[in-house]
């Protein structure tokens, strides 16, 4: 009879990959899963040698079964070819396509001391010295990366972003206006281009590791490309990345001091009207990419609260992008709910059970989470979000969704997809008084339910 010999976990897994790097033999392992990471999975690493000493360290794995390893390969390379440049990076400790019990493409890198959440870096008074000088720190940074030698990157991808990002809106099958308009404008108005560098393509706060000298891990890599440098620093200005403050750059400083910094390793200042450019494109590609996340839930592929609530999320950008083109429009003050229609069922009524349920959850559930239950508090919050988008919903009514229509069926146009449609033929100009018009009210009315505070 056959024997079969149980596979080794990840622990065992990791704990082998961490030993044959760095020559020590450990008695055990654990790995602790992390939050974050747009495809991979993180996971912080511990192991224990025969004295009891610690070593620490970060895995990076594709999920199982759907593992790329040349995209993992990729993100090597660039890590050892940012390093070699003096960009601060993690340290690349082993990589391999599989081993057995991490069983995908992986990447194992040593500890960066530093903290990653946005709000405590624009925030907690530990980092008030450092606030002062990030921004620039950002772009001074950034001209490291772009700096770069690329020889020993001719994997990656050098795709022009544009079309690479039409591409993906086309595939979606979902026209909207906002994307049309914002696509007719970057073609009508792209500035000359630059020689192709190594782009990071997510540089921004919570890829970076910082303390309280400044800023010491640049991390995931996993969209790095070849091409215009200057898309980097136009993403880092995306609204969605200051994270609910107002500085332009993260939340933190000024355009100014990021091309301040960027001067000072490049001897290069982009033009205002160039960063604008790139400003634009990356508001349009983080609203093709949220409703690219949601599809993987909406469409089937992924079943994930997270995913799903990302849906909800997009009109942000879509109101970014008008206010990046200058379209948009004074939002009127909140119209009075429509009154309910009769109903058979009793009280509490559906907008008072969310309320109920949401309470309950954020004044009682929460609260008795353990200190260490960081995954569940971070559903927690989703959930919470989702049934308070239900509630607003339920008392908007039909009149936001009606007023819509309205205006949509004084240009001839059945829906938002027909008028994006007409947009991108040309049959129908984005600047038009009343495309404006049906456009900021659709995009006003999602908004007003999914994230009213964005409405000012």
């Amino acid at each position: 009879m056959a024997v079969t010999t149980p596979s080794a976990t990840l622990a065992e897994g990791v704990r082998a990959v961490l030993a044959a790097a760095t020559g020590t033999e450990f008695a055990g392992a654990e790995v602790r899963r992390l939050t974050g990471g747009a495809s991979r999975e993180i996971y912080a690493v511990r192991a224990t040698d025969h004295t009891g000493r610690e070593t620490t360290a970060v895995l990076r794995r594709d999920p199982p079964g759907r593992g790329e390893i040349d995209r993992m390969r990729a993100e090597v390379a660039c890590l050892r070819a940012a390093a070699a440049a003096g960009v601060p990076v993690p340290e690349v400790l082993a990589s391999g396509d599989t081993a057995p019990g991490i069983d995908a493409p992986y990447l194992l890198m040593n500890t960066v001391p530093g903290e990653s959440i946005p709000r405590k870096l624009q925030r907690d008074p530990g980092f008030a010295a450092v606030r002062a000088h990030l921004a620039e720190d950002f772009g001074y940074v950034l001209g490291l990366v772009h700096r770069t030698p690329v020889t020993t990157l001719t994997a990656l991808d050098d795709r022009d972003p544009l079309d690479a990002i039409e591409k993906t809106y086309r595939d979606l099958a979902e026209p909207r206006p906002t994307v049309e308009i914002g696509l007719r404008w970057l073609r009508d108005n792209r500035p000359p281009d630059r020689a192709a560098c190594l782009v990071h393509g997510d540089f921004r706060l919570g890829n970076l590791l910082i303390d309280a000298d400044g800023i010491r891990g640049v991390l995931d890599w996993e969209l790095a490309h070849l091409g215009n440098p200057i898309e980097d620093l136009g993403w880092l200005c995306v609204r969605a990345w200051r994270f609910g403050a107002a500085a332009p750059v993260g939340g933190l400083g000024t355009r100014d001091q990021l091309l301040d910094g960027y001067q000072r390793a490049t001897g290069d200042r982009p033009s205002a009207a160039e960063l604008h450019w790139w400003v634009v494109f990356g508001t349009l590609k983080w609203l093709v990419l949220s409703r690219f996340q949601a599809e993987r839930h909406l469409g089937g592929a992924e079943h994930s609260l997270e995913l799903a609530a990302i849906g909800r999320r997009v009109c942000e950008s879509e109101y970014d992008l008008l206010d990046v083109l200058g379209l948009l429009e004074a939002a009127p003050g909140d119209s009075a709910p429509q009154a309910p229609a009769p109903t058979v069922h009793d009280r509490p009524d559906l907008t008072e059970i969310l309320e109920l349920v949401t309470e309950t959850l954020t004044g009682e559930i929460g609260p008795a989470l353990p200190e260490d239950a960081t995954a569940q508090r971070y559903l927690l919050r989703i959930c919470v979000s989702l049934l308070q988008i239900g509630g607003r919903e339920l008392r908007a009514g039909a009149g936001p969704s009606d007023r819509v229509h309205d205006l949509l069926r004084a240009l001839d146009c059945p829906s938002e997809a027909a008028l994006a449609e007409r947009l991108r033929t040309g049959a129908l100009a984005g600047r038009d008084p009343r495309v404006r018009a049906a456009v900021n009210a659709a995009v006003e009315a999602r908004l007003r339910v999914s994230d009213p505070r964005r409405l000012g």
